[in-house]
């Protein structure tokens, strides 16, 4: 099936007005007056957690209410109707989308995508054997405005990792690229070759939630500069900066409003089938490649770097 990706997570929320600002503070763009987007028209909706446009929340209380994903035609929604509806309600919904309960009760929406183009140069890097960025063009400025590009992928804490994985390989035909060792795989639709747009973290029911959402940003200096205006808002690093192993992006978390953490993330492996998945235990040896540790502005001129 031809599903691209998330293209929507749709929130209810403790204090609109505090994710509403986080929103903005993180880089998305206000259109109209729940949505939040990337330059490629992908985002979050945010709502009062008692809007009864809202579906169901979870036994647990997430904020998350609904992840919709976006595919390629009216033939792969078509698909998706057929395959699911043997089993489960798929409602049509007024625009046409679709929704319905997975495996492990997450509300899932199916809808032909609204990802537009971007027309933004990623990151070029130059080196002592080709020069990317090109001659005179510097890689880095302080007035630089780290851009939001699009949805990249969702995490959940579910309490039933493998049924899941087996619910959005066999009825959606998502592929699993790697997998942390009885902890949860990291997968991706057919529509895409991210790395991962979904990754399952085994935890008890009571937790079942989101644990972090992302957008993708052009290169690792823009999670820098993102990172760095976010913690002088005054927002919480929650972990980063640094680089993933598995995918291989780089990444910055921050606690958010969402009851979730929130990513910036960039340069994200890409794979097809022809990719064997990896296998590797949970911890921190195979979650970074490295790690940094975030620190006020210092210049030499000011004498012997702090201390940590």
């Amino acid at each position: 099936m031809n599903i691209i990706g998330p293209d929507k997570l749709i929130f209810g929320v403790d204090d609109v007005a505090a994710c509403r600002q986080f929103a903005l503070d993180y880089g998305l763009k206000e259109q109209g007056e729940h949505c939040f987007v990337a330059l490629d028209g992908t985002g979050i909706e945010v709502r009062s957690k008692d809007d009864e446009a809202l579906p169901a929340p979870l036994p647990s209380g997430s904020m998350l209410r609904k992840t919709v994903y976006g595919v390629a035609d009216q033939a792969t929604l078509d698909k998706i109707k057929a395959e699911l509806e043997t089993d489960r309600e798929v409602k049509v919904l007024e625009d046409g989308s679709l929704e319905l309960l997975d495996d492990l009760g997450f509300v899932l929406g199916f809808q032909i995508t609204v990802r537009q183009p971007v027309d933004l140069a990623a990151e070029r890097v130059n080196s002592v054997v080709e020069c990317n960025r090109g001659i005179n063009h510097v890689g880095v400025s302080k007035d630089h405005k780290p851009s939001i590009q699009t949805l990249s992928h969702v995490v959940y804490f579910l309490p039933d990792p493998v049924k899941a994985e087996a619910f959005y390989e066999k009825r959606l035909g998502f592929v699993t690229t790697d997998r942390f060792t009885g902890v949860g795989p990291f997968m991706r639709p057919a529509g895409t070759q991210d790395h991962h747009t979904l990754f399952f973290i085994g935890t008890p029911p009571h937790m079942q939630g989101c644990e972090h959402f992302t957008f993708h940003l052009s290169g690792p200096t823009d999670v820098m500069q993102a990172g760095t205006n976010m913690v002088n808002k005054g927002y919480q690093s929650f972990w980063g900066p640094g680089r993933h192993i598995f995918g291989s992006n780089w990444f910055w978390y921050f606690k958010s409003p969402f009851g979730c953490n929130m990513e910036f993330d960039a340069d994200m492996d890409q794979h097809d089938d022809s990719w064997t998945g990896r296998e590797a235990m949970m911890g921190p040896d195979n979650s970074q490649a490295f790690l940094l540790q975030y620190r006020e502005k210092w210049a030499p001129a000011g004498g012997p770097p702090p201390k940590a």
